[in-house]
């Protein structure tokens, strides 16, 4: 299982908690009383929730000890507990008015079952809203690829990270198999990066972590330099100084 490093993930947490703010704020907010946050990290999304139904308890889970510790310490007045959610979805017994995924489910294998085992945890009329990365779309995924296929790292990375994300239209199928009263819709977010480092410093958070961790220390940081290079002829660089680095996001809401 990939260790994850809450430091690193906080070092764009304003970034990565506006997508969370948009899916909360797409919820109807009446008679919200339980919400759970699956894959809820720094616990920035528990947050956010916290602040869109402030009467509602809210539950963030997560099957990181290391980010469930940064989830605690950011945020002594929310509860959080340890959950793998591709494995544990089916003991819980409780059910919830809204259960909430921000940038998760992406790692999880066999979205069919995820899905629906994520309704299953849904009271009636209840609200699944989950957003994912759209990484097919997303050019630096294609550039981290290239350079681990690369004759250069290809012997020492023999595992390529495996993505577990569906197209639209088999969403909207496993979406309109489980509910009459659903939404899905794209956005893309212009981050502004002011060097390319920080879209490296971005992706080790994140996308990079499963080829790094398949390297020898020294090896690290030549991986990087190599995906920083070809992430400097890609983006240009603005008259500002700045990088637009996009990010497209697929969103969905389902009612129970």
């Amino acid at each position: 299982m990939l260790e994850w490093n809450a430091e690193q993930y906080s070092k764009f947490k304003k970034e990565r908690t506006l997508p969370a703010i948009d899916l909360a704020n797409s919820i109807n907010s009446e008679n919200v009383r339980k919400v759970l946050d699956v894959g809820c990290g720094i616990g920035n999304s528990t947050a956010v929730l916290k602040r869109r139904f402030p009467n509602a308890r809210i539950i963030g889970a997560d099957n990181s000890d290391d980010m469930l510790v940064a989830a605690r310490k950011n945020n002594p007045e929310l509860e959080f507990m340890k959950l793998d959610a591709s494995t544990d979805l089916v003991n819980i017994s409780d059910r919830y008015d809204v259960v909430f995924s921000n940038a998760c489910i992406q790692w999880i294998p066999n979205h069919r079952l995820l899905i629906k085992r994520l309704m299953e945890l849904l009271k009636k009329d209840g609200t699944l809203a989950i957003q994912i990365p759209q990484q097919a779309k997303h050019p630096m995924h294609r550039i981290v690829k290239s350079v681990a296929e690369s004759e250069k790292w290809k012997q020492k990375i023999p595992v390529s990270r495996v993505f577990h994300i569906l197209t639209e239209e088999e969403y909207f199928d496993i979406l309109s198999e489980l509910s009459d009263n659903f939404r899905m819709w794209e956005t893309t977010y212009f981050h502004t990066m002011f060097s390319h480092q920080s879209i490296i410093e971005w992706y080790k958070g994140t996308g990079l972590r499963p080829f790094l961790e398949q390297l020898s220390e020294s090896d690290k940081g030549k991986f990087e330099n190599d995906v920083l290079t070809e992430t400097k002829r890609y983006y240009p660089i603005q008259q500002n100084g700045g990088i637009i680095f996009r990010f497209p996001r697929l969103f969905m809401t389902a009612i129970k």
